[in-house]
């Protein structure tokens, strides 16, 4: 665009198009807003010819997860029963895209109501199930299905999607993106649809690690209307020099795991052995699956009780989430507090361990995406290899996934690097320094079918 080779029109122009012909094919697409983003790119045109730069994402065309509220425009957050939800102002992460240049193309696919309600299989989201761009008849990842599909696919340049325990980086990896979960409170979430005020995180979804920090540098940042963003600003530091790394990693059991992932996995560390020191370690012994778990359930009870009082849950797509959400309710007070302290003690102890390392390393999943016509136990080996993930999001830990090759079934694996807390750029600069290294990031899935 700076050198008139392209236009943010022909972009917007470009992306529309492939929304429209692929997004359904993928189940990736709740609404294209054309005319939303054809006014967005004849001003970024019009700012451009002018001699005002917004910066790296002016002109550039996106999609989000459909939990964040555009004004005038729905905001179903998967849910049936909300298909005709529309709020009188955008998101904050909206308004600062908009304010960096960024062209708004669609509002993409999500598991309802982020997967709160327990869903169990793909077929929980009233636009169908998540269809992975490697392989139809694989899901796509949850909750933010849509937002991977549609950077994997190519139908979108990067996507917003958010997380509360994996519903970033479970669905880049399944489609060969790159993910970002951000430090808790590192990204104003007012505007976006709350299931556990206390864990919800938004984050991008991009083709590179790069591209994770250039999207964060633009949305992160204080904002009086979320109190519980950090005050202290943030700013991509690109990787200039190059040094070494200190990697922690956990063991992982080969039968735990799809022998790709693992083999995957031990020639990703081959390569991160170039870069640094590698050292294995131990998480504390801690519940915190279980402590997650408590806090999401309370909070996402209290979130939606009226949405369940009114009957709302009855007309949900996947049938357990028409009750999953009312034994939630019954959650005694004190299980709740017990977490919270217990959480505590976990934070701190976690930090401890990070305190010596830039980052744990360790797979991302257990196994390539699985058939979507089959229920999630029948094939997810429990999702992850360590407990990890829910350590680090009950600490607002950032993690960054990156692919490292494919599964037996020639789906993508990827490689989870987990930071300290408000340390983005450390990840982000091994991210860098691995995809300089590698090529995964550069395999393409054929969508001509």
């Amino acid at each position: 665009m700076r050198t008139r080779q392209t236009s943010a029109i022909e972009l917007a122009e470009f992306y529309l198009d492939r929304l429209k012909q692929f997004g359904p094919r993928y189940n990736a697409i709740v609404r294209v807003t054309s005319e939303l983003a054809l006014a967005q790119a004849r001003q970024a045109d019009a700012e451009m010819q002018a001699g005002y730069d917004r910066g790296p994402m002016h002109g550039i065309p996106f999609g989000v997860k459909d939990l964040l509220a555009t004004k005038g425009i729905p905001t179903t957050w998967g849910a049936a029963p909300l298909q005709n939800q529309v709020f009188d102002e955008d998101a904050t992460v909206i308004v600062r895209l908009r304010e960096a240049g960024a062209v708004l193309c669609a509002k993409l696919a999500m598991v309802e109501l982020a997967g709160g309600f327990g869903y169990k299989q793909a077929d929980a989201t009233f636009s169908g199930p998540g269809l992975n761009p490697w392989d139809k008849s694989r899901w796509a990842g949850g909750s933010s299905s849509g937002s991977a599909s549609a950077v994997g696919a190519g139908l979108v340049p990067f996507a917003i999607g958010s997380e509360t325990l994996g519903s970033i980086v479970t669905p880049a990896c399944y489609c060969g993106v790159a993910g970002l979960r951000p430090t808790y409170g590192r990204v104003s979430r007012h505007g976006a649809m709350a299931l556990s005020w206390t864990l919800d995180k938004l984050g991008p979804l991009c083709r590179t690690s790069e591209d994770c920090g250039l999207v964060l540098d633009a949305i992160a940042g204080a904002d009086p209307s979320d109190d519980t963003c950090i005050v202290s600003p943030w700013t991509f530091e690109h990787p200039q020099v190059k040094r070494s790394f200190r990697f922690a990693v956990l063991d992982v059991d080969p039968g735990e795991v799809q022998p790709e992932v693992f083999q995957n996995y031990e020639q990703s560390l081959k390569v991160l052995e170039k870069l640094g020191s590698v050292e294995t370690i131990e998480l504390p012994d801690l519940p915190y699956s279980i402590v997650a778990s408590t806090i999401i359930s309370s909070e996402m009870s209290a979130a939606f009780e009226t949405f369940m009082a009114e009957g709302g849950s009855w007309e949900l797509t996947a049938p357990e989430d028409r009750w999953g959400g009312f034994s939630n309710l019954l959650i005694p007070a004190k299980d709740y507090i017990n977490a919270m302290r217990i959480r505590r003690q976990i934070q701190r102890e976690i930090n401890g361990v990070l305190a010596n390392y830039d980052a744990i390393v360790t797979p991302t999943l257990n196994t390539e995406a699985g058939p979507i016509i089959q229920r999630f136990a029948e094939w997810s080996r429990g999702f992850v290899c360590s407990e990890l993930g829910s350590a680090a999001n009950l600490c607002g830990l950032p993690a960054l996934t990156l692919p490292n090759g494919f599964g037996e079934d020639g789906l993508p694996t990827g490689i989870e690097f987990t930071g300290r807390a408000l340390d983005e750029n450390t990840i982000l600069s091994i991210g860098c320094v691995y995809q300089e290294a590698t090529d995964w990031h550069e395999n393409f899935p054929s969508i001509a079918e």
